[in-house]
């Protein structure tokens, strides 16, 4: 039998539309959309699937100032839609008439958002009154935004930041792996 040597280096693609999360309102959301990915042609709702398969990590919350300053020349008629958590900005203060869909909403941004006159949408209504993701605007923050990707090695090679403990004043009273036997002991490198 022969050898494909076209073939030889071929890796299948794991990134499989599935998640670990024992999260049953969100396991319901990635069957909705699976099936609207199935039965429409649409690219919002590919990109909404994705994105609800994210880990918790790669879901970074988004604020109020960064959906008013997205939206700020759209139409009232369009949705902001966040596949992350809202949260409120206590820097901006008024924030206008907009519909926003997301998995959550922190309560503050929430009254704000109705406060305003506007709605506060789940994923599962978003597919009632927009099943093709017409005049829907996809929001997201950048993943490598949050303190926790300054620590991680991979990311950032030999610039990482240490872990260190609350009251540490010099670099010899981090707390880091590598730093004592209790933490793991000395790396050689």
């Amino acid at each position: 039998m022969g050898i494909d040597k076209h073939r030889k280096r071929h890796r299948p693609q794991h990134n499989k539309p599935e998640t670990k999360s024992e999260d049953p309102y969100r396991r319901l959301l990635i069957k909705l959309y699976k099936f609207l990915v199935r039965r429409t042609s649409s690219h919002f709702n590919k990109k909404v699937l994705k994105k609800l398969c994210y880990t918790k990590v790669n879901r970074q919350p988004v604020s109020l100032s960064k959906i008013f300053f997205a939206t700020e020349h759209s139409k009232d008629s369009d949705i902001a839609v966040v596949v992350a958590t809202v949260v409120n900005d206590d820097r901006l203060f008024d924030f206008p008439k907009r519909s926003v869909c997301a998995l959550k909403f922190s309560e503050a941004a929430r009254q704000r958002i109705e406060k305003a006159g506007g709605r506060c949408l789940t994923f599962d209504q978003l597919a009632i009154e927009r099943p093709m993701g017409s005049n829907c605007l996809l929001l997201s923050t950048s993943r490598f935004g949050t303190e926790a990707y300054s620590h991680f090695r991979g990311i950032r090679g030999k610039h990482v930041v240490p872990y260190a403990t609350k009251h540490a004043k010099r670099r010899n009273e981090e707390r880091a792996r590598g730093r004592r036997a209790s933490r793991g002991g000395q790396w050689n490198h």
